[in-house]
């Protein structure tokens, strides 16, 4: 299968996942700074998703490029990835809606962990498929950045029922970790063109 269709279907539902949370904040009631500021944190909420999301899209952008073709295996992994990103809409509204409370954002830190172990079983699966060899094998190798966000995942979500301020702390500073695109896989695949 060539992997056009699943470039556009995963674009699409991204696009579809950014216009949810976008259509998550609501017209103020008032015309003044106050009703915008009891905004604040839907629109930190929103931000903040905005960011994953587009983190999330330019990583999966540079994943597929190294893929010479697409099997069921690659299709599911993909799947999975798409269905916690799609989580996220609900995430961001319910930590916004209720000013970063712990369990919105212990639900927050968990759809993060899971996208972030679909995101690492997809590149491992597109490296099963294409070899030891391949593009994506060669660029990524243990996957170590993939690996830390996890492990830091992993201890948001508890720590967000004792401490939030620092679960809120790990999601922002992994999402920086991730905010340039990887060019580990940039570089290969330059190379191999």
């Amino acid at each position: 299968m060539n992997k056009t269709r699943l470039e556009a279907f995963s674009d699409g539902v991204i696009a579809i996942i950014i216009t949810i949370m976008v259509l998550e904040l609501k017209i103020p009631h008032g015309s003044d700074w106050q009703s915008l500021q009891s905004l604040a944190p839907k629109f930190l909420s929103y931000i903040i998703s905005f960011v994953y999301i587009a983190i999330y899209w330019n990583n999966h952008h540079h994943l597929l490029h190294t893929v010479k073709y697409v099997t069921g295996s690659i299709l599911w992994a993909n799947t999975h990835l798409l269905f916690w990103l799609s989580l996220v809409p609900f995430a961001t509204a319910w930590a916004g809606e209720n000013q970063f409370a712990e369990l919105p954002v212990a639900m927050y830190s968990f759809i993060m962990l899971m996208a972030g172990v679909s995101y690492f079983i997809l590149s491992r699966t597109i490296i099963k498929v294409h070899g030891k060899d391949s593009i994506l094998s060669s660029a990524i190798g243990k996957d170590l950045k993939g690996i830390i966000s996890v492990v830091g995942y992993s201890i948001a979500v508890p720590l967000a029922f004792y401490f939030k301020d620092g679960s809120l702390i790990i999601i922002i500073s992994i999402a920086f970790f991730w905010l340039i695109p990887d060019k580990r896989i940039e570089k290969k695949v330059s190379e191999n063109d």
